[in-house]
């Protein structure tokens, strides 16, 4: 069961919040000089080998059982490898502060699957209302009209494909939460190797060995590969451990804020009205999802 969240609980959500809104800034940097299989798979063995060193200064075993390794892999595949592709492939074709926006659907799947397969934390019919609003947010988001609105051919599919990264982290945490009790560190660095494993030979059967790439795309490489990938890993399964998946969610009020600042200030991107729309519509759903319910009465 989850327990309520702590001060460090707090203060890891509001780092994570800036860490991985600046992840998207990073990605469309990284792309100047690799190919979407090469940036999700260096990310992850750099993040991999990031989070083996903490594990090692705290003296961490790395947890092999049969029940751990399972969930591990998951969480490599749906928090790590098939997200960080699918991100990589579709900002070719849409802008950071998109991808950034569309993150803010996390939460939506995470409270419904949360309701099947977390205990005590089933919709209620303020969470269910909540919900139907961010999925409005969601439909303003991707709807009729808005997958053309660039002159690139892909771009429908690019967003769909962000909101399918979307759909995969909200996995990635379920499974996470489900894990048995088991250090986040050690977990983290087993699903980090696991997906490193999976994308590695992927990205050398798919564009064979890459070319050294100019300063700029490399150091974003690294930047994604020691913060958002390694060093969040750390934060983000001891967030879910601790208080849950649905704390963790929360995150995603102010990811998109900070990929949408970033990328205008940094790659004077543009986003359209209808795109702040839908992230207000869909945060408005979280919050009402999530707000305590108000007591008829002083308990007796």
């Amino acid at each position: 069961m989850p327990t309520r969240p702590t001060l460090g609980n707090w203060i890891g959500l509001i780092a994570l919040g800036l860490i991985w809104g600046a992840s998207f800034l990073g990605v469309a940097i990284a792309l100047e000089g690799f190919a979407p299989v090469w940036l999700a798979a260096l990310r992850i063995v750099i993040g991999a080998l990031t989070l083996s060193a903490i594990a090692a200064v705290l003296n961490v075993r790395i947890p092999f059982s049969g029940g751990v390794f399972s969930f591990a892999a998951g969480m490599g595949v749906f928090s790590n490898a098939l997200p960080f592709f699918l991100l990589g492939w579709s900002q070719q074709h849409v802008s950071s502060g998109f991808a950034g926006i569309t993150m803010a659907a996390i939460p939506l799947f995470v409270i419904g699957f949360a309701h099947f397969l977390i205990p005590g934390e089933g919709l209620s019919r303020q969470k269910s209302l909540g919900f139907a609003l961010g999925l409005v947010g969601v439909g303003v988001l991707i709807g009729p009209g808005v997958l053309a609105a660039s002159g690139s051919e892909f771009e429908g599919l690019a967003r769909l494909g962000c909101l399918a990264a979307a759909l995969s982290y909200a996995v990635g945490a379920i499974l996470t939460r489900r894990c048995p009790d088991v250090h986040p560190v050690g977990f983290g660095v087993l699903a980090l190797w696991v997906a490193s494993a999976i994308m590695l030979p992927a990205a050398l059967i798919t564009e064979g060995v890459p070319q050294m790439p100019a300063m700029r795309p490399f150091l974003a490489v690294l930047y994604l590969g020691l913060l958002p990938t390694g060093y969040a890993t750390y934060l983000l399964v001891g967030i879910i451990r601790s208080a849950g998946p649905s704390f963790l969610s929360q995150v995603n009020y102010h990811v998109p804020v900070w990929s949408v600042l970033l990328g205008v200030l940094v790659l004077n991107e543009e986003l359209p009205g209808r795109f702040v729309l839908a992230l207000g519509i869909i945060i408005s759903g979280l919050m009402l999802a999530r707000r305590r319910p108000l007591r008829s009465g002083a308990a007796t």
